[in-house]
């Protein structure tokens, strides 16, 4: 159950021309091409054999916020930067490839087959190799707590995500401890989705260890790296190379992981602070980047698509559905992505779909209905009796006032939402517009619903099911990661049989038929995708911008070149 990780949503400077250079230093270029051109690549990493690398190192990651929880299958665990550092000390059974193909990761689990699939069942060898940081054993018994935890049966565990746990009828010892034999009560189709990360059972076997035990930092790990230290006054954190590691040894000695404010990103790199960042849709960066005779600028496929969130909740007042769809209708996507991308790419078509993004196969547009039409929007509202009333609209003495909650420092959310802001009173609705700090923007304000609107970015996975699911299906019990608490029981139905269908090609016309649900429902409004631009310095190996290839990253590889 890879859920969807929260990112952000990035900064960007003031509109412009579009710019002609896409290379580090003083190369040249048409520009960053649109996510779903052909001529992106699946990554673009600077890819070296290891004997081409220096041994030792520390490289610095800027990240925006340290985890709020360490715990990835935690409610508050599920943020971008924290899955970046978990990924280095926590096992994946599973690795995704750039191609959003996956590979098993023979260091934790040698085998993994489905030796039956009626009874749905899955047989995972575990590598006996594979101990945890506290010198226990792998277990079929890790996977066992981390099934029932993860089930959504008790609700005690503040789980982000079901999809798959809660098919898995029962999990058993096989032959030996280090045999794992997972039985399905209902077809889960993205199987292989499942226990990436898994975690150790002394972590999912309790409520209260689940939700707070890793709080603050891991109790212990497994992984090339494991934690040095972890400062949240200044902000950093330090892993080190894991001498009880059983695979190949990483050619960095240390990781350094520390906050930087995204507007002090160049700087930071320019004075050797950092190795890289992230362009983040950022005008002022890919400049920067550009004009830094020590960067390349490396662009791929990359997952990451920004959205406004809707929220559907009766404390909203977009608890009606009509209402979102016609305020959904006064917002012009197209603008906004012209004006957040057309400096750094040509190609600003909007994305739309929420399960499949632009590059793959199975990508279908739905938005056709719902796309910006204000002459419909404002019909819309006088149907619903939102009448005019001066410069809003009023509805039996209220006004119709929405509030969009942002992060502060992130100017890309304060353009974005000004445009918005401009869209909207055009059609009689106040968009309220409350900047909060970062740092809380999640925790105190996304996760639990306290917005009518919400704008920040998705990191997709390679599993559409097991990667939205908690994102767009509806139980009042388990929210998961539908902060909206918007949907109905047919995208439940379509997401459901989605997730049983083993034939891909029937499974991808049910994933897009579950998207044209969501679309009509006002769940979500998918903007714009990432060209996924990443400034990297030029002495950097096997690290860049990385496609689907970042869940996790292959951290044992990456270096710096002799």
């Amino acid at each position: 159950m890879r859920r969807r990780m929260a990112a952000l949503v990035a900064p960007v400077a003031a509109l412009g021309l579009v710019l002609t250079a896409c290379g580090g230093g003083n190369s040249g270029g048409n520009g960053l091409q649109d996510a779903g051109t052909q001529g992106v690549k699946t990554a673009d990493i600077n890819e070296q054999p290891l004997d081409k690398l220096k041994d030792g190192g520390d490289f610095k990651w800027p990240v925006d916020q340290l985890p709020d929880n360490w715990n990835y299958n935690q409610v508050d665990g599920t943020l971008l930067d924290g899955a970046n550092i978990i990924g280095a000390v926590i096992p994946y059974v599973f690795s995704q490839n750039s191609d959003a193909t996956v590979s098993l990761n023979k260091n934790y689990v040698t085998s993994a087959e489905l030796v039956s699939s009626d009874p749905q069942v899955v047989e995972y060898k575990i590598n006996p190799k594979a101990k945890w940081g506290n010198g226990r054993q792998f277990s079929w018994e890790d996977f066992s707590a981390q099934a029932t935890a993860l089930s959504g049966k008790n609700t005690a565990y503040q789980v982000s995500g079901t999809t798959g746990y809660e098919d898995i009828s029962k999990v058993e010892k096989g032959t030996d401890d280090q045999d794992v034999k997972v039985t399905f009560g209902k077809k889960f189709a993205e199987w292989k989705s499942l226990f990436s990360p898994l975690y150790p059972k002394e972590l999912n076997s309790d409520p209260e260890a689940f939700n707070k035990g890793w709080a603050q930092k891991p109790a212990f790990t497994a992984g090339p790296f494991k934690i040095k230290s972890v400062d949240q006054t200044g902000k950093t954190v330090i892993l080190e190379r894991d001498p009880a590691w059983w695979g190949d040894k990483p050619k960095l000695d240390t990781i350094t992981y520390k906050v930087v404010e995204r507007s002090a990103l160049p700087d930071a790199f320019a004075n050797g602070q950092i190795d890289f960042y992230n362009l983040n849709n950022d005008i002022n960066l890919f400049k920067r980047a550009q004009s830094d005779a020590n960067t390349v600028v490396r662009q791929s496929s990359y997952p990451d698509y920004t959205h406004v969130t809707f929220n559907g909740a009766s404390s909203s007042i977009l608890a009606d559905k009509d209402l979102r769809l016609a305020i959904m209708k006064g917002i012009d996507t197209v603008t906004i992505s012209k004006s957040i991308l057309g400096q750094m790419q040509k190609d600003t078509a909007p994305l739309g779909n929420h399960l499949y993004l632009k590059g793959a196969k199975t990508y279908e547009d739905h938005s056709g209905p719902y796309k910006f039409d204000a002459n419909a929007a404002k019909a819309q509202l006088d149907k619903l009796g939102w009448k005019q009333s001066g410069d809003f609209r009023a509805k039996d003495g209220k006004q119709l006032k929405v509030r969009l909650v942002i992060p502060s420092e992130t100017p890309i959310s304060q353009q974005t939402s000004q445009i918005m802001q401009s869209q909207l009173k055009a059609i009689g609705v106040n968009l309220d517009v409350q900047s909060v700090p970062t740092s809380e923007f999640f925790k105190n304000f996304v996760n639990v619903g306290n917005f009518d609107l919400t704008l920040f970015r998705w990191i997709s996975t390679a599993f559409p099911i097991g990667g939205s699911k908690g994102v767009y299906y509806y139980d009042p019990n388990n929210i998961n990661q539908n902060y909206g608490h918007v949907g109905d029981d047919k995208v439940n139905q379509l997401l459901d049989t989605a997730s049983q269908e083993l034939d891909d090609t029937k499974r991808a016309a049910d994933i897009n038929a579950a998207d044209k649900e969501v679309w009509a429902l006002g769940h979500q409004l998918p903007i714009f995708q990432s060209p996924g631009g990443f400034a990297v310095r030029k002495t950097v190996g096997n690290f860049g911008s990385p496609g689907y290839a970042n869940t996790p990253y292959d951290y044992v590889k990456m270096g710096f070149l002799k």
